[in-house]
This record gives structure tokens, C-alpha cells and sequence, in this order.
């Protein structure tokens, strides 16, 4: 593969895993991701979107481990609308039922390297009492229709949420051609104020 001295594009690889997660409550259960990024932005390998296996709690532990790997690279011309990594948890209800046990969202590191990110989870709940009853008995409890409006802030307006758990993910990026188009990926955070 050949470089040219003044390229147009950068690539952002991740390549990590989804790892684990504590829900004390609950079991049985697997994850659904998707990638949300901005116009400029465009998957050229790997998957956008993916479903884990059904892990259990061991008798050791009460953590389920699912270990799942990620692997996607993206290109770009411009920093603005930088991936975020969806993660919804699913498991059954006493009846059954497929339902949400969570949702989460965060960003991909904007430095290369090797990173961990835990991933705080939440579930919409019912503004009523009646509805959580009557979801509760018909298995029907409130979701999004589309899981990537967890990385955005249009439509979750008066949305009532339960904080519950968090899923850690590691990933390492490697990032070529970022420094070429004038952008920096230093930590600011070291960095002090005047």
C-alpha cells in the first residue's frame, strides 16, 4: 500500500473487546452495539453493528463475561462527529420476554493507545405508575425504537431514566494521517490552565 505525501483522509482503527458486565439483578443476558458518527465519517472495514452471545453469571462470580471482540476501522476528513460506541443489554423477564436492561453510549478515545472506558447504563422508565404496571404485565416496557439515540441529545427530552450498571470495553486505536492534516491527538488533560 502506497502513502502519498499530503493525504486527504485519516483512518481511526478500533480493535477491542466488549468485556464484561455487572447486573446483580439479572442474567442470561447479551449485548446489541452500533457505531454512531458524524457526516464526514465512514466505516471501511470491519462491522458497524453486532449482537453477543448469551452469557451467564459463573457460581464464582456474579459478573457476566462476554469478552466480545471489536474490530472496525473508520476514515475521515474532519475530527467533527467522532464515533461513539452504543451498547444495549437485553435479557428475559419473568415471563420470558426479550427486554431492555440497559443502554449506554461513549465516545472512542481521541488518543491512540490502549484504553478502558465503562460504559454507565441506563433503562427509560414510565412516567406513570398504571404503564409501569401494565408494561410489567404485558412484557412491553419502554425501548427505543432506535438504540443510537442514546448517543444523541435530540428526542430524549422529559425522558424519566433508571441509572443501573456499567459495561467495561477496551479497545486500541491507532490513528494514520492525523498530525499529516493539521489535527492534534494530544492529552489535554495533562496539560494546566493559566
Amino acid at each position: 500500500m502506497e502513502t502519498t505525501g499530503n493525504p486527504s483522509v485519516f483512518l481511526l482503527t478500533v480493535n477491542g473487546q466488549i468485556e464484561e458486565a455487572n447486573f446483580p439483578d439479572y442474567d442470561n443476558l447479551y449485548c446489541k452495539y452500533c457505531y454512531v458518527y458524524g457526516h464526514d465519517w465512514a466505516p471501511t472495514t470491519g462491522l458497524e453493528e453486532g449482537i453477543t452471545q448469551i452469557t451467564s453469571k459463573s457460581i464464582q462470580s456474579h459478573r457476566l463475561i462476554w469478552n466480545f471482540p471489536l474490530e472496525t476501522t473508520f476514515k475521515s476528513t474532519n475530527p467533527s462527529g467522532w464515533p461513539q460506541l452504543v451498547v444495549s443489554v437485553y435479557g428475559p423477564d419473568v415471563f420470558g420476554n426479550d427486554v431492555v436492561r440497559g443502554y449506554g453510549a461513549t465516545h472512542i478515545p481521541f488518543t491512540p493507545g490502549q484504553h478502558t472506558r465503562t460504559i454507565p447504563m441506563f433503562v427509560p422508565e414510565p412516567t406513570w405508575r398504571l404503564q409501569k404496571f401494565t408494561g410489567w404485565l404485558l412484557g412491553r416496557r419502554p425501548e427505543y425504537t432506535d438504540p443510537k439515540v442514546v448517543a444523541q441529545g435530540e428526542g430524549r427530552e422529559g425522558l424519566s431514566c433508571l441509572h443501573f450498571f456499567n459495561v467495561p470495553n477496551s479497545c486500541l486505536l491507532v490513528s494514520l494521517h492525523f498530525p499529516q492534516l493539521q489535527f492534534s491527538s494530544k492529552d489535554q488533560s495533562k496539560q494546566q490552565c493559566p
